[in-house]
């Protein structure tokens, strides 16, 4: 079960597809939506979330106060529970203040080569099954959609180390859950 843990949406169930996806566990997003909360990233923040699954990242942030969120996610079933929820989310905000929440239902990296539009607040948490050298493609693709100062969130299994950072994006902290390690690093 994967749920929406703080703002005007607090306390809702998403949906989760039955298969392809990997949901944060409440206990890590709540653990990152506090350290974002903390730096001042999330509300009136342009947030993207990539390999969005659920989109429980993106959602949360919306939740929270984030002006405009995107979603990505090329899995069809994923992306179809994801429209659901997306609905779900934005019928709760209060009277006339939504955000804008889009799906786009395509690959991260086609996305990213087509996207110019600036963003504040990036979410990557791919699967298991994206490569190092895939994440670091991404990453490079990434950089021209991010505004200065723009915060990029990699949530990746420990074992699989810190991602390769391009010129541009530098690391400014790392923080360890059990398996999960989260690492924020920000556009110079």
């Amino acid at each position: 079960m994967s749920r929406i843990i703080s703002g005007f949406a607090d306390n809702l169930t998403l949906a989760v597809p039955k298969t392809g996806t990997r949901p944060t566990s409440d206990r890590v997003r709540e653990a990152l939506f506090s350290s974002l909360d903390a730096r001042d990233e999330i509300a009136g923040r342009r947030v993207l979330d990539l390999y969005a699954g659920t989109g429980g990242l993106g959602l949360e942030a919306a939740s929270r106060g984030a002006a405009t969120v995107t979603l990505v996610e090329k899995a069809p079933a994923a992306a179809r529970v994801l429209r659901k929820n997306v609905d779900a989310v934005v019928g709760r905000a209060p009277g006339g203040r939504a955000p804008r929440v889009d799906v786009v239902a395509m690959p991260v990296r086609a996305y990213l080569v087509g996207s110019a539009a600036p963003v504040d607040l990036v979410f990557f948490d791919p699967p298991y099954e994206v490569s190092a050298t895939e994440l670091a493609g991404d990453l490079e693709a990434l950089l021209p959609s991010l505004a200065d100062g723009a915060l990029v969130v990699v949530e990746r299994a420990t074992r699989d180390g810190e991602p390769t950072w391009p010129t541009g994006l530098g690391l400014d902290v790392r923080k360890k859950y059990g398996d999960t390690t989260v690492w924020f690093a920000v556009r110079d």
